[in-house]
This record gives structure tokens, sequence and C-alpha cells, in this order.
């Protein structure tokens, strides 16, 4: 069943690049999102049929494969990765949707976004260490050549930059799963019996040394955060979406699965240093936003913030702060979408995003109404304004850390504030007052503009309103989870006292 999620968006890359010549534009988007679409539902399909109560993997696979490296092709999925299977789904969904019918070479194209999003898929589902690396890898590529050859006036500078980052985070995770399995013995790079808890703590630092820089590049955490605003500002819009709402939750993924989750001494003893580092990947992020005029660049830097408070639940290692994490990750990906996808209109209708430039587009006549509406209510989800689905996931995060680190906490939440702060700043120059002269004659936007935009502002206040439906998913695998690290850290902290 799981092997489907990433076999069907292959089959439609497949279908679509190697198709004779003749497939236009129109009719690859369509082909591609038909596929898209068929695995979006399955995972929806999935999660019905994923039993919450459970905290193994479920639906599990398992085939040998290459014996020599001990490399076995293992999925499963359970209540961290099944949220982030079905955010995959819907916002490449999206992000097909949202692309441009008259782009040139839309077969390449849209063979690559399926390209990418089997190897999301297969990164959320590996339960080998090897195998998770490999489809890590696979998403590489695909999003250094949309940039690459769909991007801006400096596609070329920024792909290069986002190759090179994610090269070395590359080398780094690859580094730090063969000392695992060497050092600890092991015959093969199988989660389920790997065992690096016995390994001296010096080791353990070592080895999660390497994992935090190695997905600290992904998420991105300063000061390893600089090829994130230059991707975002050079790529086109869909992929935009793609990038902030997915593939930086591989980097927050891969921290709790294989760092908290692997090395749980060594991350107790770094903890207080992840909860410092939070806060400043957090103040970081936002008063860079605060600076910009670019809007797409500000939503960019909002994204460094956010992922801050991830570190920070993570950090804290509570029930409720990891549960925090899974929600924040969902919610900053449908919160992050949806703003792109709205300045994504922006850009397209007005020609600019510079906040000097575009003024007035909520004017009821000639602007922009109803994108306008929806970009205000995108803003107060993202500053946590109650109702939303971004509030709850901050709150839970504040309220399961606080206990722990109360001083990094509150200035964390600082961070809120901020946001709303440079949110406004948005708002009021973009959307409010008169229409300026640059932008005075608006084209039309059409239904199709504003389609993907609502349907994720639909999520938004669903998911704000009935948190439950989130968590439910999500609690019982993150209380293993806790258990777990607790149970080693207070072992651990027990026979250094006695020594």
């Amino acid at each position: 069943m799981l092997s489907a999620l990433i076999l069907v968006p292959l089959l439609g890359a497949a279908i679509i690049g190697f198709w004779p010549p003749g497939m236009n534009g129109k009719i690859s988007r369509g082909v591609a999102l038909v596929f898209a679409g068929i695995a979006f539902i399955w995972s929806v399909i999935l999660a019905i049929q994923f039993n919450p109560a459970l905290v193994s993997q479920q639906f599990a696979e398992f085939l040998p494969w290459v014996d020599a490296l001990g490399l076995n092709y293992t999925l499963g999925v359970d209540g961290l990765s099944l949220p982030l299977l079905v955010l995959n789904g819907l916002l490449t969904c999206i992000a097909i949707y949202s692309s441009d019918e008259s782009l040139h070479r839309p077969r390449f194209y849209y063979s690559l976004i399926l390209l990418l999003s089997a190897g999301v898929t297969g990164a959320f589902l590996a339960q080998d260490l090897l195998l998770f690396f490999l489809f890590y890898e696979v998403e590489l590529i695909p999003l250094y050549l949309l940039i690459a050859i769909w991007g801006g006036e400096k596609r070329g500078y920024a792909a290069t930059k986002f190759l090179i980052y994610t090269a070395l985070s590359g080398i780094l995770i690859l580094a730090s799963f063969l000392g695992l399995v060497w050092l600890s013995g092991g015959t093969n790079f199988a989660l389920a019996t790997l065992n690096a808890k016995t390994l001296p703590l010096a080791t353990q630092l070592l080895l999660l040394g390497g994992i935090l820089v190695g997905f600290g590049i992904k998420i991105p955490l300063v000061p390893f955060h600089t090829w994130l605003p230059d991707a975002h500002v050079e790529a086109s819009t869909p992929i935009s979406v793609l990038l902030a709402g997915v593939l930086l939750k591989l980097g927050t993924y891969g921290l709790l699965r294989f760092g908290m989750n692997l090395l749980p001494e060594a991350w107790g003893y770094l903890a207080p240093w992840l909860a410092s580092w939070a806060v400043v990947s957090v103040l970081y992020g936002a008063s860079c936003a605060i600076a910009q005029k670019d809007m797409k660049k500000m939503v960019a830097y909002s994204s460094i913030g956010h992922m801050g408070y991830i570190l920070l639940a993570a950090a804290s290692a509570t029930q409720l702060s990891i549960l925090g994490t899974v929600m924040q990750m969902v919610s900053h990906g449908l919160i992050s979408a949806l703003l792109f996808l709205l300045v994504g209109v922006v850009y397209k209708k007005a020609g600019s995003r510079n906040l000097d430039v575009v003024r007035g587009l909520l004017n009821p006549e000639r602007g922009m109404p109803l994108i306008g509406s929806l970009m205000v209510l995108g803003v107060m989800a993202s500053a946590g304004i109650p109702g939303m689905v971004g509030f709850i996931s901050e709150f839970v995060i504040f309220r399961g850390s606080f206990p722990v680190y109360p001083v990094q906490t509150l200035l964390c939440m600082i961070g809120t504030g901020l946001t709303a702060v440079y949110f406004l700043i948005l708002v009021n120059q973009a959307f409010f007052g008169r229409l300026s002269a640059q932008v005075i004659n608006l084209p039309r936007v059409y239904w199709s503009d504003r389609l993907p935009s609502i349907v994720l502002a639909v999520v938004i206040v669903i998911f704000g309103i009935q948190p439950a439906w989130l968590a439910r998913w999500t609690e019982p695998t993150i209380t293993a989870m806790v258990n777990t690290q607790h149970t080693i850290t207070t072992v651990a902290l027990d026979r250094a006292s006695k020594n």
C-alpha cells in the first residue's frame, strides 16, 4: 500500500516525460494533476485506515535489496510521518494546479514535480537509514532544476547555492548514519534493529552534531539559512509552495526521527543549547522579515523564525511540546503555502512585490478584495490569532516548553509579536490605502487563481477550530517517543551522578 504513494508519482513522471511530442502544457498539467490527485487520495485513505492507538509502524513493507550494503527496502508509517504524507499530497496537487499553462518545457517541469513528490514521500516512509538518505537525495536534483530553469533573473545563483548547501547537508547526514551503524555494531541500516544508545556519550555527541548541522541546513536554522531567501525569491510560486510547505519539513522530521529518537542521551545533554539556538533563529528570522520590502522575501524569512519554534519544542522533549512540533510542521506548511500563493497572485497581476510600489490592493472595485481578505486571514494565522491552526500549534509548543525552558520560551514568544509586526506592515502597505499609480489598472483575478488559496484557508480554519482531528493521529506515537527519551536521559543522569 505504501509503495503506491511512491510509484504513482513516478509512473506519472515517466508517462509525461516519455510521451511522444505533442503533449502541450494544458494536457501535461492535467495528467500530472491526475497522478498527484491519486497519490493524495491514497494518502487520505491510509489516514482513514490508520489506527492511532498503535505506536508501531503500520502498513509495513519489507523487501531485501542490497545485502552487501545492508540496505533493505523497508517502509512504514506512524503518527509522526502520516500528517506529513497527507500534507505533501495536498500541496503537490496545489502546486501543479497553480502552475502556469504557458510555461516552457511543461513536460519536463511536471515530471520533475512528480519526481520531487515521490522523493519526499519515500523519505517520510523509509524505515532504513540508507533508504531515507537515498530518497532525501532524490529530491535534490529536481528542485535544483525547477529553480534553475523556471526561476527568476538570478535563478542560476540561487539554484547553485541551494545545491551546495543541500549537498553538504547530505554529506553530514550520511556520515552520521554510517557512524551510527558501524560504531554500534549493526549489520544493516534498519531503524528497528539499530541500537546506538549504548555508545559512549562523546561518540553520541559527535554523531548528533552531524545530524543537527545536516538537518539544520535543511530546516534551515541560523546561521545555515542564507540559501533559503534566495531560493524562495527566485523560485516560481508553485515551487515556493513545495519548498516551504513540505521540503523544509524533511529537516525537522529528521531531527525528531534520527536525532532525538536514536540518540536521546546526547539529545538531553545538548537540549539547553538547542533551546538557545531556537531563540536565535526565531528572533533573527523575525528581525530580518521586518526589514524586507519584497513581500516574498518577508514570507521566506518568516519561515526561518517559525521553524525555530520546532527546535525549541524538540529541545524541551515533553509530550505536549513534541505534539506541538508535528502540529507546527503541518500548520506552517499550510500557512506558508497560502502566503506564497497569495504573493504569487499579487506579483502576477500587479507586476511587483515591492511594498513601496504595491498599495491599496484591497480596493473593492479595482483591486483584489478577495485576495486581500485571504491575505489578512493568512497573516492572522501566521501571527497566532485564535481560531487558526497557527495559534493552537504555537500555544501547544509554548505550553509544553515553558516548564523546561521558561526563559527561552518567553524569548520565542516575542517572535510571535514580531510576526504580527512585520505582517501588519505587509498588509497595511500593500492592501490598505489608495491604489498606487503603478498598479492602477490590474488584470482580472480569475477563480482559478483564487481556488487553491481558498482550499488552504478552509483547512487552516478547520484545524484551528478542531485541532483534535490533527492531534489524534500523532499522540500515541509522540507519547512513546517521549517516554523513551525521558527513560534514557534519567538513566544517564543517574549513572553520571554515581560516577
